[in-house]
């Protein structure tokens, strides 16, 4: 329970924004957000530890999303609904992982208060 309290405080930290890259900077293997030609380190470690804080934020965002759709996906009340096999085939995951995922994703609606009688 008090890794949940802690995840929902960390959710509410907002990490610098990422700004997508031009498609002639993505390009080049050497370019990342511009880091490479920052010379002064103090700012490089910002700027790099403003970037993790970002992607680390939006992987477990990412994540959930993933277990709301297979939820979704594997809900009884679906005519269409698919087995955990089904979900973990469509998703690249192991079925284990892919039941795992599903039973978040319930807790997650439910939490949300997004599960209704349809």
């Amino acid at each position: 329970m008090a890794e949940s309290a802690e995840r929902s405080a960390q959710r509410r930290v907002r990490p610098a924004p990422l700004i997508f890259e031009p498609a002639e900077a993505t390009a080049d293997p050497e370019h990342f957000f511009d880091l490479e030609s920052m010379e002064d380190p103090r700012e490089l470690l910002a700027r790099a530890t403003e970037l993790t804080l970002a992607f680390r934020a939006a992987t477990d965002r990412s994540i959930e999303f993933q277990a709301i759709a297979a939820a979704q996906l594997a809900d009884p009340r679906r005519f269409d609904r698919l087995t955990a096999a089904a979900v973990a085939e469509q998703a690249g995951w192991t079925e284990d992982y892919a039941r795992k995922m599903i039973e978040f994703g319930q807790d997650l609606i439910r939490s949300s208060g997004r599960d209704r009688d349809e």
